[in-house]
């Protein structure tokens, strides 16, 4: 069993930046695909970013591309997704979940654990 922790959402005006930290316990973080998704108030929920178990290799959603980054500490158990050039647009409450199969995956049905979400708001 994995135990995911979100932190770093908050309000930011439209151009900022935000780091959004998710910190895992209870399992083996190395073994699994990390990725971050988002879902907005009558929305579904949508992939945003996902990094293979060793960190060798990113996704990201073609709205985010070239904005986001994510990258992931096997040593501190940690992921985290670097968030520029905010738009309104993404704003959405934002989940880190964990992938134990073979391959990344974008469909979040795919993922086994999932953390409680932050806040991200992007408004002047």
């Amino acid at each position: 069993q994995v135990q995911l922790v979100e932190s770093g959402g908050g309000l930011v005006q439209p151009g900022g930046s935000l780091r959004l930290s998710c910190a895992a316990s209870g399992g083996t973080f190395s073994r699994y695909h990390m990725g971050w998704f988002r879902q907005a108030p009558g929305k579904e929920r949508e992939f945003v970013a996902a990094i293979t178990w060793s960190g060798s290799r990113q996704y990201f959603a073609d709205s985010v591309k070239g904005r986001f980054t994510i990258s992931r500490d096997n040593a501190k158990n940690t992921v985290s997704l670097q968030m520029n050039s905010l738009k309104p647009e993404d704003t959405a409450v934002y989940y880190c979940a964990a992938d134990g199969g073979l391959n990344y995956s974008s469909d979040y049905t795919h993922y086994d654990y999932w953390g409680q979400g932050t806040q991200v708001t992007v408004s002047s």
